[in-house]
């Protein structure tokens, strides 16, 4: 990865949770959700933007993650004005579960530890 690609990775990071907790408005965009990685193609033309969603059930998570698809234009335009690109990057949203997973292994490790399992 170049020097260039590494600061539009970083910037889009920043820009894209940024967007996602002042700009966007949607009612159905609950719970945290996090940008934990960005993906960006050589020619900056493609964006994988990997995120995690933290809800209080799993029908919240999936309306969130809907509800993400939606805004996925809105969430480009905004990373357009903002970053200056010869053209602005396709931006296709991922779920990322480590950070869930990883949160589920603690717990469990914690469990463990204190004997309730």
């Amino acid at each position: 990865m170049t020097l260039r690609n590494e600061k539009v990775r970083k910037a889009l990071m920043r820009e894209i949770s940024d967007i996602l907790f002042r700009e966007v408005k949607n009612p159905h965009i609950t719970g945290i959700v996090s940008i934990t990685d960005v993906e960006v193609s050589h020619d900056n033309s493609y964006a994988k933007v990997f995120y995690s969603v933290m809800a209080d059930d799993e029908d919240k998570k999936k309306e969130t993650v809907e509800a993400l698809k939606t805004v996925t234009p809105k969430i480009r335009y905004e990373v357009g004005k903002r970053i200056r690109l010869r053209k602005t990057p396709e931006l296709n949203f991922i779920l990322d579960e480590s950070l869930e997973r990883g949160f589920r292994i603690t717990k469990l490790i914690d469990q463990i530890s204190k004997g309730e399992i």
